[in-house]
C-alpha cells in the first residue's frame, strides 16, 4: 500500500548558504505565481491550493510585493501556529538578506518582531482578529493570505468572516488570498465567488505499514519500537508525530539510549530550540524529531525519510467540566494521515508507519473548531462588531452561540446584547472572556498579581498528581515552587510553565507587584467568582456534601473532599453525573466579598410557584443570590395575580398532557398541524402546535385563560379549547373546517367522522382515516380527498357487523380487484346486506335489504 507524497528542497530556519542555494532552484510553486499575481490583478480573491512544501507559504508574499494593486501597502499572513509565523518570518528575511522585522517580520503572542519598514507581516491567529476590530478599514493593507486553512481554526474562520465584510464594505481593493494543503476548494472557490489555482508540487511515493501497538502497550514504547525498526531498516532521519508535549517528553525518555540524536519540535520550545530542528544536521548524523501536528503542515524538516505517526493530535473541545475549550487528544482526520505521510517523501522515496491497525477508519477530513468548541469568545468578538450576521464558511451553531451569550451577560461583557464598556476591556486581553473577566475584576495590585497566577493556573494542566478538588493546594504547590520548593505530588515542568504563564500575564496587566508567598484561604475563590458568576455555589442547609449553584443546578462534593464544611465555594471544573453534578475543583469564598461584588444579585421577592412534590401551590417569601435560594418562608396573603404564573410553570413541568384535552381538541389540533405540512402556503395563517411551540409560548396562549384560578384542574374544556384557538380568527377557523373537516358525506346521505392523528416520534401527520361501511360507499370510484383535493383519506372499510375488511386509499382498485373476493366471502355471512355483482351501478345504502312482503 502507497501514497504519493509531495516533495520540495525547502527548508525554514536554514543557514543563509541554504537559502542562497534554495533560492537557485525551482520551487513547486514558482510556475504558478505569475498566474496567482495576474488573478488577483483581475479578482480581490483567490483559493490556492498546494501541497505541504510547495513554496506556498515563503514565496508568494514576496511575489506580491510589486504588484501595482498593493502600491507600497503591506501584506498581512495569517499563520495558524508560533513555530510557523516564526520560521517563515526568518525564512523571507534570510532570503533577502535582512534580519527580521525589516522587510519581513511577524507578530505573535507576547512577542513583536515588526517595524515601520515591514510589508510581510506574519501574524498568529488572535493578532489578526485585534488588527481588524482595532481598524476596520485596515489602513496601509493591501492583501490578506489565510495560509494552512484546512486546519479550519475558530479564529481563522472568523478573521476571514471578518475580512470579508471589510471588503464588501469599505474596502473592495483589499485582496484576500485563502491557501490551504487539503481543503474542498471547489466549496471554498465557490463560497467565496473566488478563482481556484493548483500546484501539484513533486513526488516520491512513500511505503505505507501499519505497525500497532500490543496489548496494554503504552505508546511511547509502541513508537519506540516503530523508531527502532526504522532507523535499522530505512535510511534518512525520522520524524514522530505525537499528540503534545506530554508524550513527546515520555517518547524522548524512551529513547535514552537511541543511536540516533533525539529532538523535540513543538511552540512551546525557546526560538533557539526550534531554530536547530528546522536546520539540517551539521555533522550528518541521523536525527530522530519528535513533533507535535506543527510538522505536519506549518514547517518542512530536512533529511526526513520516515514517518512514525501516532494518529493522534490535540485539538480544542469544549470541556464543560471547566467551561472552556481545552486540548483534548482525539484521531486525526485521513487528510491529516496523508500530509503527515507525505512528510517522507520529499526528497526521495519514503516509508511510513502508522501506530493504527490497518482496520481502523478516520474521518475524511477535520471538523471545523467552530462546530465543537465554546463560543464566547466569538460571541464576544462578534458584538464588538456590531454585526452577528458575517458570512461564516460553516456557521456557528445556534445554541452554542446563545449559551455564549447568556455568560457574556453574567460576566457583564454584554448588557441587552450590546457589548458594555468592560467588554471591550475583555476583549482586548485576547483570552478567554470567563479569565479576562477575572484578570479586569481587582483593584489591589497584590490581588492582580494573584489574578494573574489563577489564570495561568486555570489555563495549564494540573500541576499536581493528587485527586484533591481543592484549587488553593495547585496554588501553595505554586508559591512553593517560587521559594525552590517542588513537592513529591508535583511536576516541576508544570509549575515552571505555570509560572511563566503568570509573569507574562503580568507583564501584559503591567502588574509591579509579585505575587504573595501566601494567601487566606478565600482569597483565590474571591477572585475567581468573576470569572464563574454561574457557578458560585452554597451548600445546602441539611445535606453538607450538596451545594446549588447560581445557575440553578445542584452539585455534589465527593465524601473525602478537602473543601467540605465550606459554606460558600466557587467551582472552577463540574462533572455531569447521571444524577447530579460533581465538583472537581473549587475555591471558598467570603460571603461579605460577594455581596460587595454582586449586591443587585442579592434580591427578596415574594414567589407563587408549583411545588412539584406537593403538586400543589406554593407562596412564600424568598431571599435569593441568583437562583440559590438563601432563605424562604411561607406567605400568608399573595398575590392573586401571580397564581397564573405558577400554574403556567407547573404545565411547563409536568407537560401539555397535564391539561383537560378532549378528543375533539386533540382532533382540531392535529387537523391544523396536518394542514400545515400539507399546505405548507397555510403555515404562516395557520398556528404552530407543535409540543415545543405550545410550551415556549405559554404565557401568551394559556396565561390568560388561568387567570384567576389558584387550581390546574380548575381550567375547564371549554376554557381550554377557546385559549388554543386564541389566536386563530373566524375565518381561518372557517377555513380549517374547509379543508380538513371532521365528517364527510358518502353516498349513502349519511355523514362520517374523518380521524387525524400525529406521529410525535416521526414529527409528521398520520395518515386521516375515514372509516365506513363497505355499503355506503357503492358507485364512488374514486377515494374521497381533504385538503383542497391534496390528499387522499385512507378508507377503512367495514362489514355490516362494523368489523373491517379493507384498508385501502386506492377505491378504484379495490372495486376492480378485491371486491370480488369480499363479497364471495361475505355473502354467505350478511346474507341479508346487498352484495351486488355490479358495485359500480348499485344504491349505496347504509341499512340492510327490506324483508320481502
Amino acid at each position: 500500500m502507497g501514497i504519493i507524497a509531495r516533495s520540495c528542497y525547502f527548508k525554514l530556519g536554514c543557514t543563509r548558504n541554504d537559502c542562497l542555494w534554495s533560492a537557485a532552484i525551482a520551487f513547486p510553486i514558482d510556475p504558478l505565481l505569475p498566474q496567482i499575481r495576474d488573478s488577483l490583478a483581475a479578482h480581490p480573491r483567490l483559493v490556492l491550493e498546494a501541497p505541504p512544501g510547495a513554496g506556498k507559504t515563503t514565496r508568494v508574499p514576496p511575489a506580491l510585493l510589486d504588484a501595482p494593486w498593493l502600491r507600497g501597502q503591506r501584506i498581512v499572513m495569517l499563520e495558524p501556529r508560533r513555530v510557523a509565523a516564526r520560521a517563515a518570518a526568518m525564512f523571507m528575511a534570510r532570503e533577502r538578506g535582512e534580519p527580521v522585522g525589516e522587510t519581513a517580520g511577524y507578530r505573535i503572542r507576547f512577542e513583536n518582531k515588526v517595524s515601520a519598514r515591514t510589508r510581510i507581516e506574519v501574524v498568529t491567529e488572535g493578532i489578526l482578529t485585534r488588527m481588524i476590530q482595532d481598524d476596520p478599514m485596515l489602513d496601509g493593507v493591501g492583501a490578506l493570505l489565510f495560509d494552512e486553512f484546512h486546519e479550519r481554526h475558530l479564529a481563522a474562520d472568523l478573521g476571514l468572516a471578518l475580512a470579508l465584510d471589510v471588503q464588501a464594505q469599505v474596502r473592495d481593493d483589499l485582496r484576500i488570498v485563502v491557501m490551504s494543503a487539503t481543503l474542498d476548494g471547489e466549496r471554498l472557490a465557490g463560497f467565496l465567488d473566488a478563482p481556484r489555482l493548483s500546484s501539484e508540487g513533486r513526488a516520491f511515493p512513500v511505503a505505507i505499514e501499519h505497525f500497532p501497538g500490543r496489548r496494554d502497550e503504552a505508546l511511547e514504547h509502541q513508537a519506540r519500537r516503530a523508531v527502532t525498526q526504522a532507523l535499522a531498516t530505512h535510511p534518512g532521519d525520522v520524524l514522530v508525530f505525537l499528540p503534545g508535549r506530554r508524550e513527546i517528553a515520555r517518547t524522548a525518555s524512551a529513547l535514552g539510549d537511541c543511536s540516533a540524536e533525539v529532538l523535540e519540535l513543538h511552540g512551546d520550545l525557546p526560538v533557539e530550540q526550534q531554530s536547530r530542528v528546522l536546520q539540517p544536521a551539521a555533522d550528518g548524523q541521523r536525527r530522530v524529531v519528535l513533533a507535535t501536528n506543527v510538522a505536519e503542515s506549518s514547517v518542512t524538516l530536512p533529511g526526513v525519510r520516515v514517518v512514525v505517526d501516532a494518529g493522534l493530535a490535540r485539538e480544542p473541545r469544549y470541556d464543560p467540566n471547566s467551561g472552556f475549550a481545552r486540548l483534548d487528544v482525539v484521531a486525526i482526520a485521513q487528510a491529516s494521515a496523508d500530509q503527515r505521510a507525505g512528510r517522507a517523501g520529499r526528497v526521495a522515496e519514503g516509508w511510513a508507519y502508522r501506530l493504527w491497525p490497518q482496520s481502523q477508519r478516520l474521518e475524511p477530513q477535520r471538523r471545523p473548531e467552530i462546530a465543537q468548541v465554546e463560543l464566547a469568545s466569538l460571541a464576544l468578538e462578534l458584538a464588538a462588531w456590531g454585526d452577528a450576521e458575517l458570512r461564516f464558511v460553516d456557521a456557528p451553531p445556534p445554541g452554542a452561540l446563545a449559551a455564549a451569550r447568556d455568560l457574556l451577560e453574567r460576566l457583564g461583557a454584554l448588557d441587552g446584547g450590546a457589548i458594555t464598556p468592560l467588554g471591550r476591556r475583555m476583549l482586548s486581553l485576547g483570552t478567554h472572556p470567563r479569565l479576562a473577566a477575572m484578570l479586569l475584576a481587582p483593584d489591589d495590585a497584590a490581588e492582580a498579581a494573584l489574578a494573574c497566577d489563577l489564570a495561568a493556573l486555570v489555563e495549564a494542566r494540573d500541576p499536581l498528581r493528587s485527586r484533591s478538588d481543592a484549587l488553593a493546594e495547585r496554588w501553595q504547590a505554586l508559591a512553593a515552587f517560587r521559594l525552590g520548593r517542588v513537592g513529591p505530588d508535583a511536576s516541576r515542568p508544570a509549575l515552571a510553565a505555570i509560572d511563566q504563564a503568570a509573569k507574562q500575564w503580568r507583564r501584559r496587566l503591567r502588574v509591579d507587584t509579585l505575587p504573595p508567598a501566601s494567601a487566606p484561604a478565600h482569597a483565590l475563590g474571591d477572585l475567581l467568582l468573576h470569572a464563574y458568576p454561574d457557578r458560585i455555589a452554597r451548600q445546602h442547609p441539611t445535606e453538607p456534601l450538596r451545594y446549588a449553584l447560581a445557575n440553578g443546578r445542584i452539585a455534589r462534593l465527593f465524601d473525602d473532599s478537602a473543601l467540605y464544611g465550606e459554606p460558600w465555594l466557587v467551582v472552577s471544573e463540574l462533572r455531569d453525573d447521571v444524577r447530579e453534578a460533581r465538583i472537581l475543583r473549587a475555591a471558598p469564598l467570603d460571603e461579605a466579598r460577594l455581596r460587595r461584588e454582586f449586591p443587585r444579585r442579592f434580591v427578596q421577592d415574594d414567589r407563587v410557584l408549583w411545588d412539584a412534590e406537593k403538586r400543589g401551590i406554593a407562596a412564600v417569601r424568598e431571599s435569593r443570590f441568583d437562583r440559590i435560594v438563601l432563605d424562604s418562608r411561607p406567605l400568608a396573603r399573595p398575590d392573586p395575580a401571580r397564581y397564573a404564573d405558577a400554574l403556567v410553570d407547573a404545565v411547563r413541568q409536568l407537560g401539555l398532557d397535564a391539561l383537560p384535552w378532549t378528543e375533539g381538541l386533540r382532533q382540531w389540533r392535529a387537523r391544523v398541524r396536518s394542514l400545515r405540512r400539507w399546505m405548507p402556503e397555510l403555515a404562516v395563517a395557520l398556528p404552530d402546535l407543535s409540543d415545543a411551540q405550545l410550551l415556549d409560548t405559554l404565557d401568551t396562549w394559556l396565561r390568560p385563560a388561568l387567570s384567576g384560578k389558584t387550581r390546574l384542574d380548575a381550567l375547564d374544556e371549554a376554557a381550554l379549547a377557546e385559549a388554543l384557538k386564541s389566536g386563530v380568527d373566524w375565518a381561518t377557523r372557517q377555513r380549517i373546517d374547509t379543508l380538513a373537516p371532521t365528517r364527510i358525506a358518502v353516498p349513502s346521505g349519511l355523514e362520517r367522522a374523518i380521524t387525524y392523528g400525529w406521529d410525535e416520534a416521526a414529527d409528521a401527520p398520520l395518515e386521516p382515516v375515514l372509516a365506513v361501511k363497505l355499503q355506503e360507499l357503492f358507485g364512488l370510484a374514486d377515494s374521497p380527498r381533504i385538503a383542497d383535493g391534496r390528499h387522499v383519506l385512507t378508507l377503512h372499510l367495514l362489514s355490516p357487523g362494523g368489523k373491517p375488511l379493507q384498508i385501502t386509499r386506492d377505491l378504484r382498485g379495490f372495486w376492480d380487484r378485491t371486491y370480488p373476493e369480499v363479497k364471495k366471502e361475505m355473502k354467505g355471512r350478511y346474507p341479508k346486506h346487498p352484495w351486488p355483482d355490479d358495485p359500480w351501478t348499485a344504491q349505496a345504502t347504509h341499512r340492510a335489504k327490506p324483508r320481502p312482503r
